[in-house]
């Protein structure tokens, strides 16, 4: 039990032990001895990363120092003694003892020590000390997801808003460190999984979630796309040998209702993999507007309900083929099947000056959609026998999302003669997606190492939209309001980097250029927008490890975003046909240089990573209110310049052995300059955020977990969007030795969750508010033959 309680121990509070006092010495100097080493998984020769290397003194086994291994497993300690000896521990599988340590200028190298997993043991260290929800790695941080209690029968968006640096609003839309041009990424690759315009990411369920990587700043190895950073969704996949499975059941209120289960089958040759998932689940807001005309004093309200209701279907199937040892083939595929019904019901009223009623009327709304979609992907991955991390990956991915809409908006007038606009829409969407990707990885030798690779990326769009109006009892198209929008974008990119990697220091450096051809065509009008151009992304990171409880790190990198289809379709649904978002097809894209310093701490009690960070855009795109007829329509616009300084704050902090705080607060001052059609929109001002997530730990079986998310009144273009904060609420029961899972959760707990913005211009204001409200879920989840519950600690994922 010693071991065990040092175990649970140093994975509860990621600790690197200090050196102590004294030691050999020679002539009354102190000496310092070296112990180098690397540690892998026994079976697959994976290296097994923040796996625990304690030092103990040989004559009395007293504990003299350790240290965590890094991504490639490796450690290196130092120790006032030498004669010591090792015990290496990882959770989940065996500790393994190194004794008769030998030394030759007092340096030694005990080589690769392989640990094999230990089902026993990982039963009982599961209970005693769990991994921490975050974990602070020195490119990016790696949220947890099965530890996050509050995330039961969650979709990917609400498990987002849980991440570090991350905020998600009601309506979906990703923001990292307050500002948007997020890139999302599934396994590490484009998927349409994660397209803004699919919305699927509200179909993967937390219990599919294995981790979620933050990159605020990636290096020229990563495609350029996304202004602000990436933020990488990995899958669960299991590896162990034999047949393992896992099943979650979730039930919500509102409706929010899944069943998921997870297979594989594990073999010498194959591993077959698959997850399956279907749910219900309804969204409900509650919306209001307010338009006013400064000219004709005439004011246009609305309020009412805007639904979405969805039944959905996921399949993930695939298989690993292991030719031999240094080789592996995967073809692996997805397929979701949405069926969509949004039904809303608007009441207007137009007053006057003195608040006289004008016009009152109800809109109502009927809307079905079946939305396929469809990504399949094979990859083959190479080592080579002069060192494992000499590699060669190649993978070629094809995505497909289809959508089948149509809607029909109804108006009752209730007094004056405004409304009575009876119409239909349909829509019929299509886009594909092709992703091919080759990367070479070549170590140099002991420090130095190359990278280089390739990227090709076509993405092709059709949307025909249809807008009809009912005239004399039937239905005639809306020429202004139809059009057939061809979307065609491809990119080609290549980069090289190479890294230097010594005992305290590193640094990587590394270039991408990617060629863009963009063309966009409205059929029925033949208008036209062609661009074509090719960009240079530089990327430079530098580590310096201080001791084994301080590391530094510095980063700059170039990125773009590039006018996704929605920003460039002029055409919209008309749902309130008085507030209206639209699409500029003659957007270019934005571009920034991003610096970063920052800097990891490891104390006894408390981890926290602090962060320095700048960003500089150019070609802003920010969304400009127009107004004319009471109707406003927001439009993206290139608008000048935007200059942003921030501090970020990542922590865990062990209170008491039962309870630990993990936090993350935000703070950056920006400011714009430019101006659209002459009126100048120059400002500045300042944005904080801030995230507090308590776990209690109350038995070995039974946790709660509380968090808090705040984000503070920001100024934009042309007003601001008000403050907003939000509480959840999870707790979670285990049985059967973990291999069950009983979880609770409730998502904005005082029904606080809103989005509320004004704006002001000499001719009008507008006011907006939306408001989802309260979740409450409740969830069960089983593991069987090796497989874990969906939350259940266990074995590191091995890739």
């Amino acid at each position: 039990m010693k071991y065990l309680l040092i175990i649970a121990l140093l994975f509860q509070v990621n600790l690197s032990f200090s050196q102590p006092k004294g030691g050999d010495k020679s002539n009354g100097v102190k000496s310092t001895f070296i112990i180098k080493g690397q540690v892998q998984e026994a079976n697959s020769s994976a290296a097994l990363s923040y796996a625990t290397v304690a030092a103990f003194n040989a004559q009395t086994d007293k504990l003299i120092t350790g240290t965590i291994t890094d991504d490639n497993g490796r450690f290196n300690l130092q120790s006032p003694n030498k004669e010591v000896y090792l015990e290496v521990t990882f959770l989940g599988y065996e500790t393994k003892r190194v004794n008769d340590i030998a030394f030759t200028a007092n340096q030694a190298n005990v080589g690769i020590i392989k640990l094999g997993e230990n089902a026993e043991l990982m039963d009982e260290v599961v209970v005693t000390g769990e991994k921490s929800t975050t974990e602070f790695k020195l490119d990016k941080r790696v949220f947890n997801v099965g530890k996050d209690l509050s995330s039961s029968g969650a979709s990917a968006l609400e498990v987002l808003d849980n991440v570090p640096s991350v905020n998600v609003d009601i309506e979906g839309a990703v923001t990292l460190r307050g500002s948007s041009g997020v890139q999302i990424l599934i396994n590490g690759k484009p998927s349409v999984l994660a397209d803004d315009e699919s919305g699927a990411l509200g179909t993967i369920t937390a219990e599919m979630i294995e981790q979620v990587e933050v990159v605020t700043n990636p290096s020229a190895k990563y495609e350029a796309e996304g202004t602000s950073g990436i933020i990488n969704i990995i899958l669960k996949k299991s590896e162990n040998k034999g047949v393992n499975g896992s099943v979650s059941v979730n039930v919500g209120w509102p409706h929010n209702h899944s069943v998921g289960l997870s297979l594989n089958k594990r073999t010498e040759k194959f591993n077959l993999f698959t997850q399956l998932g279907v749910g219900y689940k309804d969204r409900e807001f509650d919306v209001l507007s307010n338009n006013t005309d400064k000219i004709s004093e005439l004011s246009l309200s609305s309020e009412g309900m805007e639904a979405r209701n969805e039944f959905y279907y996921n399949v993930i199937l695939g298989s690993d083929y292991y030719i031999n040892k240094l080789n592996v083939i995967t073809l692996s595929g997805s397929f979701t099947y949405e069926i969509e019904d949004q039904p809303s019901n608007t009441n207007f009223n137009i007053t006057d000056g003195t608040n006289n009623v004008e016009s009152k009327w109800v809109r109502s709304e009927s809307t079905d959609a079946t939305n396929p979609k469809l990504q399949y992907e094979l990859q083959y991955a190479k080592e080579f026998k002069d060192n494992k991390d000499h590699k060669l990956l190649f993978s070629a991915i094809g995505n497909y999302f289809g959508k089948k809409q149509s809607s029909v908006f109804s108006e009752e007038i209730l007094f004056g003669t405004t409304g009575g606009n009876n119409q239909t829409t349909a829509t019929e969407f299509e886009e594909g997606k092709y992703t091919f990707n080759v990367d070479y990885t070549k170590p140099l030798n002991k420090n130095w190492t190359i990278e280089t690779g390739a990227q090709y990326v076509d993405n092709q769009v059709s949307n025909d939209y249809t807008v009809s109006d009912l005239v004399n009892g039937v239905y005639e198209v809306d020429e202004g309001l139809t059009n057939l929008f061809n979307f065609d974008q491809k990119v080609l990119g290549v980069y090289g980097t190479t890294a230097y990697e010594g005992e305290v220091w590193g640094v990587k450096v590394g270039l991408r250029a990617e060629q863009t051809d963009l063309n966009t065509l409205l059929t029925n009008t033949n208008e036209k927008n062609s661009q074509s151009f090719i960009d240079l992304f530089p990327s430079a990171h530098t580590s310096y490890k201080v001791n084994e409880r301080v590391s530094l790190q510095a980063g700059y990198s170039r990125r773009i975003y590039r006018p996704r289809l929605w920003d460039l379709n002029p055409f919209f649904n008309i749902r309130n046909n008085f507030n209206i978002r639209t699409g500029n097809p003659s957007l270019t894209p934005e571009y920034t240089d991003s610096y970063e310093v920052g800097s990891i701490f490891i104390y006894d009690k408390v981890t926290f990573n602090l962060n320095a960070y700048h960003r500089y855009t150019t070609d802003k795109i920010e969304r400009i209110s127009s107004f004319e007829n009471n109707v406003n329509v927001f439009s993206p616009e290139n608008v000048g310049t935007s200059s942003t300084n921030g501090l970020e704050l990542n922590f865990k902090y062990s209170l008491v052995k039962k309870l630990t705080f993990n936090g993350d607060a935000n703070y950056n001052y920006f400011t714009r300059e430019g101006e659209y059609e002459g009126q100048s929109f120059d400002f500045s001002n300042d944005q904080w955020s801030a995230k507090l997530t308590s776990k209690l730990k109350v038995s070995k079986k039974f946790d709660v977990e509380a968090s808090g998310n705040y984000r503070s009144k920001v100024e934009t273009v042309q007003g601001y969007s008000e403050d907003n904060f939000h509480a959840d609420l999870g707790m979670r029961y285990k049985m059967l030795n973990g291999k069950a899972i009983l979880n609770f959760s409730v998502r904005d707990v005082f029904n606080t969750r809103v989005r509320e913005s004004y704006t002001f211009e000499d001719t009008f204001d507008a006011y907006s508010f939306r408001q989802l409200g309260r979740v409450v879920s409740l969830g069960f989840s089983y593991g069987f033959g090796k497989g874990e519950a969906m939350t259940y600690g266990g074995a590191q994922r091995r890739r």
